[in-house]
């Protein structure tokens, strides 16, 4: 894979938008990593925020100490002759997970849609690595891709207002947990007993951009076993 063509758009009097690529494919990360730890190392104390998207970086530089030309200029310098990142560098979760209609009542949804049993599609979705593309919409919320196209489903047409902690789902060919409460309209397929955001986690998220998730299926008594909490899910909210 060629090395991406940045395009710089603007974002605002102090950030700019590098657009390094039009769509998501697990195949970006290596060069977003490798940009991500290039822009750090260039701008130094001058950077307040970079964010990471699936084909994009938001950079918010500090005005005191550059101008737009020199914030440019930097970005040109740190990107020249750039070579992809060592993804294997991320780090591995294995989420245990619970699969069940009773904290994730889009199970059935997803088997009728591809044409799978149940079963099939637990172990379509715990069968695949995911990558960490970015992390947003909520603290400690990661981004993952990308699911089987045989699983990708579109966001509920009317969201959810409350989502219990640890609940996974799907949306389109993403997948996702949900670290605190919060409305939500991804598909639910079950919910996981891990921790995902918290003070005294690194970056107050267990999970980072280019990390890697797996999802492990467990049973009921594992799941409270490990602090999992088995509340169904109220459909109606």
């Amino acid at each position: 894979m060629k090395a991406p063509r940045v395009r710089l758009e603007v974002a605002g009097i102090d950030s700019l938008i590098l657009r390094l690529f039009e769509h998501i494919d697990e195949a970006n990360m290596p060069w977003m990593l490798a940009a991500r730890l290039r822009l750090q190392a260039a701008f130094g104390d001058a950077l307040l925020d970079l964010v990471p998207s699936y084909t994009t970086l938001l950079l918010h530089y500090d005005l005191n100490q550059l101008d737009s030309a020199q914030a440019r200029a930097k970005i040109a310098e740190a990107l020249d002759d750039l070579q992809p990142a060592d993804t294997q560098g991320g780090r591995e979760h294995l989420l245990p997970t619970w699969y069940d209609r009773s904290v994730g009542p889009e199970l059935p949804l997803l088997a009728r849609r591809s044409g799978l049993s149940e079963a099939e599609v637990i172990a379509r979705h715990s069968g695949h690595a995911y990558q960490v593309f970015a992390l947003g919409f909520a603290p400690g919320f990661a981004f993952m891709g990308l699911v089987e196209e045989i699983l990708a489903t579109p966001r509920l047409s009317t969201p959810r207002k409350r989502i219990a902690p640890g609940s996974v789902g799907i949306a389109e060919r993403q997948t996702a947990v949900y670290p605190v409460v919060s409305p939500g309209g991804w598909n639910l397929l079950g919910r996981t007993p891990a921790r995902l955001f918290g003070s005294d986690l690194d970056g107050y998220s267990l999970l980072q951009p280019g990390d890697r998730v797996r999802f492990v299926p467990i049973e009921r008594a594992e799941f409270l076993r490990l602090g999992g909490d088995d509340s169904p899910l109220e459909i109606s909210q």
